[in-house]
């Protein structure tokens, strides 16, 4: 399945040229410092200033985690960078990745993609956590058991239970191309050109999953109990 990648201008890029509740759809579809939870997140303060984000190649060495951090997860695996792919091994629980630049990131009016590869592990390989508003939620695929796709969390629902939940089926070793565009109305996400959640905003509460997997406010990619690889993350305003 080709991957679909969009791209328009005013466009904020972040190529990981070095570098994670639980990957094939079912039809054939070292010291880093880590981000606390309790610090003060500040986004963009406007959808005019999502719209024209300046465009911007955020190029990292090839030898570290520069321009992102590891999430302080209570016995997480270990990250590492090589081949233009953050590697995120299987941990106790979560695993993963915060952004470190909270300033650029939009509140909404926004797309942001990557690609997925599930190595090793029963639960979710990609669990993308992003700004909603003055809130945040997370994007799961492979989830509970390894099937789970969905919103965390809606009116307090998480993804295995609310309207975005789908039952899909992830295959290891192979790249899921991993799609999110967020406007104030409407939450959509595609995995390679298959969409799996149109969400309808409405009077719904859109909100973050209660325990650890706040810690990957504002930014963040995560695994549970799941090796993962994770290659060409890229934002940008529309």
């Amino acid at each position: 399945m080709k991957l679909n990648r969009p791209f328009k201008n005013f466009a904020v890029l972040m190529f990981l040229s070095c570098l994670p509740f639980s990957g094939c759809i079912s039809k054939t579809i070292h010291s880093d410092p880590v981000i606390q939870p309790t610090q003060k997140i500040t986004l963009a303060d406007s959808e005019q200033e999502s719209r024209d984000l300046p465009t911007a190649i955020l190029s990292l060495n090839g030898k570290n985690l520069s321009g992102w951090k590891k999430t302080d997860f209570g016995g997480r695996g270990e990250i590492s960078v090589a081949n233009s792919e953050i590697k995120i091994e299987m941990g106790a629980e979560l695993s993963g990745v915060n952004w470190t630049n909270a300033a650029i990131l939009p509140k909404t009016n926004y797309e942001i993609e990557l690609e997925a590869m599930k190595l090793e592990g029963s639960d979710f390989f990609c669990g993308l956590t992003i700004p909603f508003s003055n809130s945040f939620c997370t994007f799961v695929v492979g989830g509970w058991g390894g099937g789970i796709v969905g919103i965390s969390s809606i009116n307090g629902a998480d993804a295995s239970e609310n309207d975005t939940t789908r039952n899909l089926y992830f295959e290891k070793n192979r790249w899921f191309h991993i799609r999110v565009r967020v406007t104030p109305e409407k939450i959509t996400a595609w995995i390679d050109q298959d969409k799996v959640v149109d969400l309808e905003i409405g009077g719904r509460r859109i909100s973050m999953r209660g325990g650890d997997i706040e810690r990957s406010v504002p930014l963040g990619i995560a695994t549970w109990q799941t090796s993962a690889v994770i290659r060409n993350i890229r934002l940008k305003g529309i």
